[in-house]
């Protein structure tokens, strides 16, 4: 079955190829996927695949229902792309000022299609029914995926199964196209979004010392502060990460303004943490900023939970990327620090986020982001295999493989 798929997917590669180049040209932010999800519907609609699209406002549900018995498996690719603006000089560079598939959903969405296209021709094959989520908003906080889920991807319904599996795919850059990439258990932080807002009298700079406070130097020692959670009230085996990515004083040289904003993001790898560290933050931005005579406001927006892989489903899915690309090709991931709302399936159900390299490429979210688009061929094909064997491994486990044989 790996050969019959592999040529069935490289047969597809100018297709996907195509698929890909259309969506990356009219990318689109979240919750705005509407040429996305019309073009996931004109696809599906023309290879026999049936599916409901305005689910949780954008997002498509398709359905492949096999011939025989058996589980559901969930398969999941999202659609938004991110507020940059491209630097690739492609011919089908975004078309959408300040919007750029900088993340690789577009790949992802090709891929998951490429995936449906295999899966419908191997029907006669297949056992249970594989359930295709194409998700919007995974960029921007609350995220897609819990409001796909409070649709109900996750539910029973009168013909199908609850999924006893979830599986989604990430493009990663520093991978050589076409290598898998796998990592049981722990494998991406939560993360969530730090505003602060630090205020002061604010007046002439030459003349400090009228002033009751100033926001400047108190947001510098704030910063500085903040990285002392990290460095001394993090555990030393939990990763953590707190980074201040934006500073607007708005002042001028002569002039210190009454007003500093503060935008971060702090990660972690443990969520009993997480909530201790949630304290800490407010107690330092506060307490520092008083210090300096100036009054602290602080929204920690809370984001994204920690990304778990379940360990039994990741070591099937590591043996059929040994069958299907060798073992050369797969690799053991280290963990990583970005976040995605796929996490809230992995809290939900089994699952697996896996990544298909697609380097080499400058990294994700930058203006120059451009994968190899020939990892379109195994990030369709091995898809479907995988769906295939996890499929197998259910059966076996229940004893059903000769039963639905």
């Amino acid at each position: 079955m790996d050969k019959t798929i592999q040529d069935i997917s490289e047969s597809l590669l100018p297709r996907l190829t195509h698929l890909r180049r259309e969506i990356h040209r009219t990318p689109e932010l979240a919750f705005e996927e509407h040429q996305t999800s019309a073009l996931i519907c004109r696809e599906l609609k023309s290879s026999g695949i049936p599916y409901t699209d305005g689910v949780a406002d954008t997002g498509v549900v398709a359905r492949i229902q096999g011939t025989m018995p058996g589980p559901t498996i969930l398969l999941r690719a999202d659609l938004d792309a991110l507020p940059i603006n491209e630097n690739t000089s492609l011919p089908f560079a975004s078309e959408h000022p300040g919007v750029m598939h900088a993340c690789g959903h577009d790949m992802h969405v090709a891929s998951l299609l490429g995936c449906a296209f295999i899966l419908q021709q191997l029907r006669p094959h297949l056992r249970g029914t594989v359930r295709l989520v194409f998700q919007p908003a995974e960029e921007r906080l609350p995220g897609g995926a819990l409001e796909m889920i409070r649709a109900g991807v996750l539910d029973t319904d009168e013909n199908e199964a609850a999924p006893s599996y979830c599986i989604a795919q990430h493009v990663q850059p520093t991978l050589k196209a076409g290598t898998l990439g796998f990592r049981p258990g722990t494998f991406m932080a939560s993360a969530d979004e730090l505003y602060i807002t630090i205020t002061a009298e604010g007046g002439h700079a030459a003349a400090p010392h009228n002033l009751n406070g100033d926001p400047v130097l108190a947001a510098a020692h704030v910063i500085t502060a903040l990285q002392s959670i990290v460095s001394r009230n993090t555990p030393s085996d939990i990763p953590a990460i707190l980074s201040i990515g934006r500073v607007e004083a708005n002042g001028a040289t002569n002039v210190i303004p009454s007003c500093v904003q503060l935008e971060g993001t702090f990660r972690s790898m443990d969520e009993a943490w997480r909530a201790s560290a949630h304290q800490r933050i407010y107690q330092v931005i506060t307490q520092t900023a008083q210090a300096y005579g100036a009054y602290a406001q602080v929204d920690l927006r809370k984001g994204y939970p920690m990304l778990s892989n379940d360990s039994e489903l990741t070591q099937v899915a590591h043996n059929a990327a040994t069958l299907y690309v060798g073992k050369q090709m797969v690799k053991a991931l280290p963990i990583w620090m970005v976040s995605e709302d796929f996490a809230y399936f992995t809290r939900k159900c089994p699952s697996l986020l896996y990544t298909l390299g697609v380097g080499p490429s400058p990294d994700l979210h930058t203006s120059e982001f451009c994968p190899d688009e020939s990892s379109l061929c195994v990030g369709a094909g091995f898809m479907a295999f995988l769906t295939l064997k996890v499929i197998h491994h259910l059966l076996k486990k229940r004893g059903s493989v000769h039963k639905f044989a």
